[in-house]
Formats: C-alpha cells, structure tokens, sequence
C-alpha cells in the first residue's frame, strides 16, 4: 500500500508526515489487504497567521475493486484534524467492506 502526503506551503515536515503515516496504517489495517493506495493532503485555509478552523486535511483512498472515497476534517490543530481524518477513513472503509461483505 502506498500511502503519498501531500502538504501545502510550509506544512510539510518529518514529523508531520511520520503522524500521517501511522494513523493512516492504523485506520486501514483491518482492510489493509484491499487498499492500493491512500493520498493525503492538506493545507492551511488562512495562512499562519490566522486562527480558527482553518487546518484541512482530506485523505482518498483506492480500494481494489472500488471507485476511490475521500473524507475530510478541518481544526486548528492540523495534527487533531490528520487523526480525526483518519477514523473517518477507517469508519467508511469499513462500512464499506461490510457492504460489499453483504453483496456476495
């Protein structure tokens, strides 16, 4: 599974991404099987300056045999928002392997 991050400006950083990285893999372990590939992205709506809810981080994933899905969490913590994405990702991965559980 390939898992790219994808930050905007001056986001990026090694710990910021390590972060990504592990939430990403805990949040698909249970189907980590059917995962091909996971994108990160995220961004800062505001610029530095500003404060607010303005850290966005959206996470699509490819399932094999699976049109792709996305979610999205924005916080002032762009850490909180990486990890509140990534049990959303988990939640709609699993409600969708149990759909596709039912269908066969």
């Amino acid at each position: 599974m390939l898992i790219q991050v994808s930050p905007h400006g001056s986001l990026g950083s090694e710990a910021l991404s390590a972060h990504v990285q592990r939430e990403v893999r805990r949040a698909v372990r249970s189907f980590e099987n059917r995962v091909t590939r996971v994108e990160v992205h995220f961004h800062d709506d505001n610029g530095p300056a500003a404060h607010g809810h303005d850290k966005r981080v959206v996470i699509e994933a490819r399932l094999a045999g699976r049109q792709p899905f996305a979610v999205a969490q924005s916080s002032d913590d762009l850490y909180g928002a990486i990890t509140e994405a990534a049990r959303k990702l988990r939640r709609t991965g699993m409600r969708l392997m149990d759909i596709d559980q039912h269908r066969h």
